[in-house]
């Protein structure tokens, strides 16, 4: 029996708003699926059939609703070399894989990867996507006539302003029509959609991509597929996760991995190139009132119905009126917060968060700034759990015994100065290790409790270790080579 509170929840929560999104979604894929094309160096087509199959797979099986996914720059770059050393048939054939792949990760549970990704790398990846936004609309601002500058005001005057006073239609799809009549009654010559690239009038078909069905083949589309199936996962998480934030619900993620798989695979057979979750197009379907999983069938659905029915209106929409929305949501997406925050937050999550929108923006590579911010994040904070550590040391009545009081973390960044706390060459009858306040979390840990009982028994000292935790003493139990106390004795001690 069907939930129809989970229906009506995921599709039909506000269905006028959904639909009137979707619209202005698919108005803005057009000149960005052509663009990506033009990155790949494949037919215009490649690009846009992939917009639509993707977005009407994941509205269906995404793990996200209201989020767009479509072709997207970050898989185009990867794929370049392929297209130009073996031509566009491999391309469908890695973008099959790359889905196997994804759907692969989906069921391995792979999403809990995103726990490591700190709010400062999240925060770093906003801005940074936010910048590339709006650089990728400056070769439509460059040498060219007052006119598009013009317009490209009136529309964000119309986007800013309509709001003020309806909010029943979205202002970006009122700014689109609006410049689309001024510019066609008005005969004023500015760059159109169809200036980008010869737009497609037919219906997508299935085929089997012309490859050898050979381990060679496997060979040459394997490290493609699996790039692109790494890079269009991250972005898809980070993306998901911005939304999450801007509807205040959750998503599953999981769920979503998969539905990025299944629609990468099933874009191959009619001939798209691969893709992920766009943070440009959901932030404008978000603002634009989109917010279940109908809005993402719209969009994919009215693009097709706009490629194949209404190519010649589509192709006289002016650039300047997808321009201007596309710098709203540039400016929308930064987090502006995130400045001011700056001199408030610890430097060492303002450094994460620059890092990963210097190495974004410089490289144009998502994936290698999220990398970055995320082993920065690390190092940090291994540094500042190593610095969590202690040792104090009380001597005997008698001096022939000497208690060591150990807190803290004892990992492989504390494990130096673990050793270095001790003495040694003292003359002792008996050293007491007292952990009770401490934890040992890896085998490097392990390994230098180890080697602190080793030196002290080459002295001629005696050692006991008192206090361990349930988890310190089985990992001691496990990995370390000395005297190995039980979990149990190890807790009657305590």
């Amino acid at each position: 029996m069907p939930n129809f509170a989970f229906i009506r929840r995921d599709w039909f929560a506000n269905p006028r708003a959904d639909i009137l999104a979707g619209i202005v979604v698919a108005l803005a894929l057009i000149p960005e699926a052509i663009g990506f094309s033009v990155i790949a160096g494949v037919d215009p087509r490649v690009g846009l059939y992939a917009s639509f199959s993707i977005a009407v797979i994941t509205a269906f099986v995404g793990g996200r609703p209201g989020m767009i996914s479509a072709a997207t720059a970050a898989i185009a770059v990867l794929v370049v070399p392929l297209i130009r050393d073996h031509g566009v048939e491999y391309l469908f054939a890695a973008t099959i894989l790359m889905g196997v792949l994804q759907a692969i990760a989906g069921f391995l549970r792979l999403d809990l990867l995103m726990q490591y990704v700190s709010r400062s790398v999240i925060t770093g990846f906003v801005n940074a996507l936010a910048i590339l936004i709006f650089i990728a609309q400056l070769p439509q601002l460059t040498g060219v006539t007052w006119e598009t500058y013009a317009l490209v005001a009136a529309g964000l005057a119309i986007i800013y302003i309509f709001p003020r006073l309806t909010k029943a239609v979205p202002s970006p799809l009122v700014a689109i029509m609006a410049l689309t009549i001024v510019t066609i009654y008005g005969g004023i010559d500015v760059n159109t959609v169809g200036d980008m690239g010869k737009l497609p009038t037919s219906l997508p078909a299935f085929l089997i991509p012309s490859v050898p069905f050979t381990p060679e083949t496997l060979q040459i589309i394997f490290p493609y597929s699996l790039t692109m199936a790494a890079v269009g996962l991250l972005e898809s998480m980070m993306t998901a996760q911005i939304v999450d934030d801007l509807t205040d619900t959750s998503s599953n993620k999981r769920r979503e991995m998969r539905g990025q798989g299944i629609a990468n695979f099933v874009t191959g057979f009619l001939g798209g190139m691969g893709g992920c979750a766009m943070i440009g197009q959901s932030v404008i379907n978000v603002k634009s009132g989109g917010s279940t999983r109908l809005s993402t069938l719209v969009a994919g659905l009215f693009l097709l119905f706009l490629l194949v029915v209404l190519s010649p209106l589509v192709a006289r929409i002016p650039m300047p009126s997808l321009v201007a929305v596309m710098i709203m949501v540039s400016i929308g997406t930064f987090s502006w917060r995130s400045i001011k925050d700056i001199r408030h937050h610890p430097w060492q999550s303002s450094l994460v968060m620059v890092a990963t929108v210097v190495i974004v923006v410089w490289t144009h590579n998502l994936a290698a700034g999220v990398v970055a911010g995320v082993v920065l994040s690390g190092l940090f904070f291994a540094s500042k759990v190593r610095g969590m550590f202690a040792v104090a040391s009380d001597l005997s009545a008698d001096g022939r015994t000497r208690t060591y009081q150990i807190s803290g973390e004892i990992f492989f960044a504390s494990a130096d100065r673990f050793v270095e706390a001790f003495d040694f060459r003292e003359v002792l009858d008996k050293v007491v290790l007292d952990v009770s306040d401490a934890h040992f979390w890896d085998i490097t840990g392990v390994g230098t409790l180890d080697k602190a009982i080793l030196k002290f028994r080459r002295e001629g000292t005696s050692v006991e270790v008192v206090g361990l935790n349930t988890a310190s003493a089985s990992m001691i139990e496990r990995f370390a080579v000395h005297d190995k106390p039980s979990a149990e004795a190890a807790l009657s001690a305590h």
